[in-house]
């Protein structure tokens, strides 16, 4: 078994496919619309969806606000030069919520990122990915 995707309502499905793919450089691997139950798929990522987890965005044609709840956490996306990432990212107009920096009580290089649907969205530095606090 393996983990395939990640998927996110998203209430603007344009927004949010540029978001991801020219704020957080992903590849749209795939788009696909259900004209009968009003919805539309689009799945992102880093590489190939046979090696790869993607991230699939579900837009509901009717739906244009979600709430998030308080059980969702975030995704967490490696990046190899986080600080690089982080002035990117605004410079690109995404919003940084937590700056780069070692994560509170370890050494784990960490930062946040809003989506344009308020999901948060973890970078951690590529030499500190599957450590832990570090």
């Amino acid at each position: 078994m393996r983990l395939l995707h990640t998927m996110l309502r998203v209430a603007d499905l344009q927004k949010s496919i540029d978001f991801y793919t020219n704020v957080l450089n992903m590849n749209l691997i795939r788009q696909s619309e259900n004209s009968e139950y009003r919805y539309t798929l689009a799945f992102l990522g880093y590489g190939d969806e046979k090696d790869t987890t993607v991230l699939e965005l579900t837009h509901n044609w009717d739906t244009d606000e979600y709430d998030l709840g308080n059980a969702y956490g975030h995704i967490a996306i490696e990046s190899n030069d986080i600080y690089a990432a982080c002035e990117t990212i605004k410079n690109m107009g995404g919003e940084i919520t937590r700056e780069a920096g070692p994560v509170k009580g370890g050494a784990t290089v960490i930062a946040f990122v809003k989506d344009p649907d308020g999901y948060m969205i973890e970078l951690i530095s590529a030499k500190d990915a599957g450590k832990g606090l570090g």
